[in-house]
């Protein structure tokens, strides 16, 4: 994996007709979303269910190379106060473990600020009237796209210096 600490310098990655995924790591589910290839509008995409690290990467792997994904956008869920708990601690160690896969491609990654991503879509799920059953197969994937969803925000609003 290529750690990059900036918006633009993951960009800076990203070969032409490729795309972004959005991850959201839970401790059960791992959601994904995708962007289009102009990197404007995020769509949830599919949601794994978490199993042994290997079968998850393995489950990742394949869904990279279908996909044409070129760089990924990982949820930090920082504590509302900023600082940094344990679920910080184990996405971190996720990704340090991914990077160590031989399977796993040589993509460029960025943590993104999480907060609030998870309640927001479930707020708009309950808004909808959608049944609790239906929201527990979607959420994970559609925090995936808000969380990507706000990266690709930020890139439209804040043009490289």
């Amino acid at each position: 994996m290529i750690m990059t600490t900036t918006a633009h310098e993951l960009m800076s990655h990203m070969p032409p007709k490729h795309v972004l995924c959005g991850i959201d790591l839970g401790t059960k589910t791992i959601g994904l979303s995708v962007s289009d290839t102009e990197f404007s509008i995020a769509s949830p995409y599919h949601t794994i269910k978490r199993q042994k690290f290997n079968d998850d990467a393995q489950a990742l792997a394949n869904i990279v190379l279908e996909s044409k994904i070129a760089g990924f956008v990982i949820g930090l869920p920082l504590n509302m106060d900023g600082s940094e708990g344990p679920r910080v601690q184990a996405t971190r160690a996720f990704i340090r473990n991914l990077d160590k896969t031989p399977i796993m491609p040589n993509l460029p990654v960025i943590f993104w600020d999480e907060r609030l991503s998870t309640v927001a879509v479930t707020r708009t799920l309950i808004d909808a009237d959608t049944r609790r059953s239906r929201r527990a197969e979607v959420v994970d994937k559609m925090a995936a796209a808000f969380i990507l969803q706000g990266f690709l925000d930020y890139l439209a609003h804040h043009p490289e210096p």
